[in-house]
């Protein structure tokens, strides 16, 4: 899709962004055509974001089990949606939506119909997740969404990071998984007046966002050309997770900065924390958008 100089590609493929760019500067980081996507690059994340311990939740007095997709840390990660194909629908030459139906599986025995609307303005690209308990049971939900902030050329390390979030949620470093919160007050952490990426390594999730007058939380990413990327949340976002990329592959490392909205915290569906309960017919939505700035 097209407007000016703007181009985004959208996928089938788990519904996600493939390229965002404007004139010749990449915005989000691209995959190529002939290249399966990895690190769940530009995708969304339903019905949870991020990690779920052992697979394993508890929900309205039932248990539920479901596939481990991260064995290696005995955990579930990023939902069911990711390889699922979406279909395209409300197509226009600036925008369109992708549509998944989420079918009773096995440790998920709920339906949900999903929309993820993309759209291109004067203001760049937003992004509208809407979810419908199409199914006669209450759901558990939560969302996510995975783009990478492009530095342009070169690596993050070279950029000036700009996160105005008060927390830092600690995860052990074996599993991924939350064990507390500390301020980023005095830490490696506090991006709050924007300062180099370096040589750091981040894979956390950050929350107590401060919010502008459309109570919006925003992350801008500053590129060795001069040029900010600004991505922006709304309220139903209350967790922006920085990930700068280490264990993905060689080729791909530090050279997009994952930045990814989260309705709720790692292992919600677990814990309960913002997890959304979502009733027969009923329908939650959320938003974030993206833009390039001279």
């Amino acid at each position: 899709m097209t407007r000016g100089d703007q181009r985004a590609t959208i996928v089938e493929v788990g519904g996600g962004v493939r390229e965002y760019r404007v004139g010749e500067r990449d915005v989000l980081q691209p995959y190529g055509l002939d290249r399966m996507r990895d690190g769940a690059h530009g995708a969304p994340l339903i019905p949870w974001p991020n990690r779920l311990a052992d697979g394993r939740y508890s929900f309205d007095g039932t248990e539920h089990q479901v596939a481990l997709t991260e064995p290696d840390k005995h955990n579930a990660i990023h939902g069911f949606l990711l390889w699922r194909q979406w279909e395209p629908t409300d197509e226009h030459v600036d925008g369109i939506t992708m549509k998944a139906t989420l079918l009773p599986l096995q440790g998920f025995p709920f339906a949900l119909q999903v929309e993820v609307a993309y759209q291109l303005g004067s203001d760049g690209l937003s992004v509208t997740t809407t979810a419908t308990n199409i199914g006669d049971v209450p759901a558990p939900f939560g969302s996510g969404h995975h783009p990478y902030l492009s530095p342009g050329a070169g690596l993050i390390d070279d950029c000036e990071l700009h996160l105005e979030a008060e927390t830092r949620i600690v995860t052990d470093s074996k599993r991924q998984l939350p064990v507390g919160r500390e301020p980023v007050t005095g830490t490696d952490y506090d991006f709050r007046k924007g300062k180099a990426v370096g040589d750091l390594l981040i894979d956390y999730p950050f929350t107590d966002l401060h919010r502008d007058a459309e109570d919006r939380a925003r992350v801008r990413l500053t590129g060795t050309d001069g040029r900010t990327v600004h991505l922006w949340v709304d309220t139903s976002y209350p967790i922006v997770e920085v990930y700068t990329g280490d264990t993905l592959s060689p080729g791909r490392r530090r050279r997009g900065l994952g930045t990814e909205p989260m309705t709720c915290p790692p292992n919600a569906f677990h814990t309960g924390e913002d997890l959304i309960r979502l009733d027969p017919g009923a329908v939650t939505s959320s938003r974030w958008g993206v833009s390039l700035a001279p």
